[in-house]
């Protein structure tokens, strides 16, 4: 008899005990509801919306006035806006666009439905070609910050040299001091011809054959004029077609033009161009208007491409 009342008290004891489990679990349940998954109708107001992804309500309102994004529902009665989760998607492709540099107007295609891949490349080509100007301007910076010992504070320039009629003269000089006995040379005989020099003036040598040399070496001294001629045993007369080239100003003697030639010729090499003509050497001021030649400037001209 006293087994069977122990027996049963530890049955009572049992059921007790799965009874507060249970009650315990159904208050845990109460308590800790799962969470429940908001679907795309649900409305949220402009300010939540905004806050959700990380935009202004001022950017969202600006949206809807351009036409990008409008509200998914307007309350008639207060003003209110509100939008749906299926929204997030559109802000977010309107930030991206933005963010790589797309127009308010390009967005708008490519949410009227244009062809997003057509407007992506195309903005990549702008995007690279402003790269390349900036790369550009960048080697300009370089060239301003030369070593001050260089003597050289000019930029190198790309630019169009316009098409021209020329007066030529060709010869073979044994130095570069020679230059200074062609120059006038090649005046008296344009005087004795009558020839009517262009304005701006442009006087330069063109060196005929590539490469440095020492001697032996194969010019042509130009200036420009305002109409062609018969040629002569010592000039000749012909027309220059408009050419790009890679510039650069030198002030000072001649002797240092190798200063000059070597940041032109870098920049020519570093900023993918090749050369297609022969180099130029325009001189501006010389020992025919300036007594000290520090005061000299010319400016060296290579004609140039862009390489393939």
């Amino acid at each position: 008899m006293e087994k069977m009342e122990k027996t049963n008290n530890r049955s009572e004891k049992n059921y007790a005990d799965r009874d507060c489990e249970g009650i315990f679990q159904m208050q845990m349940n109460n308590k800790h509801e799962p969470c429940r998954v908001q679907t795309e109708s649900h409305l949220y107001r402009i300010g939540m919306f905004a806050q959700m992804n990380h935009i202004t309500v001022k950017a969202l309102r600006f949206y809807e006035e351009q036409g990008l994004l409008c509200p998914a529902y307007v309350d008639e009665e207060n003003g209110y806006r509100y939008y749906t989760l299926d929204q997030m998607a559109a802000i977010h492709q309107i930030t991206a666009l933005k963010q790589a540099g797309f127009t308010l107007d390009d967005i708008k295609q490519i949410r009227s439905g244009v062809e997003e891949e057509q407007l992506l490349r195309k903005k990549k080509s702008q995007l690279l070609a402003q790269i390349a100007e900036l790369t550009r301007q960048i080697a300009i910076i370089d060239a301003y910050l030369l070593d001050e010992t260089a003597s050289l504070r000019t930029p190198v320039l790309i630019k169009t040299l316009p098409a021209c009629k020329v007066a030529a003269s060709e010869k073979v000089i044994d130095s570069y001091d020679d230059l200074f006995d062609v120059m006038p040379e090649m005046g008296a005989e344009m005087e004795r011809l009558g020839c009517e020099c262009a304005l701006p003036e442009y006087c330069f040598t063109q060196y005929l054959e590539p490469g440095f040399k020492e001697e032996n070496i194969r010019i042509e001294t130009c200036e420009a004029v305002t109409k062609l001629l018969d040629d002569t045993e010592t000039l000749k007369f012909y027309e220059l077609e408009e050419t790009t080239a890679a510039c650069i100003f030198h002030k000072g003697s001649y002797a240092d033009f190798p200063k000059a030639y070597a940041v032109l010729l870098k920049y020519i090499e570093e900023n993918g161009y090749e050369i297609v003509g022969n180099i130029r050497e325009s001189y501006i001021d010389g020992i025919w208007n300036k007594d000290d030649e520090s005061e000299w400037l010319s400016e060296i001209q290579i004609p140039v491409r862009k390489r393939s």
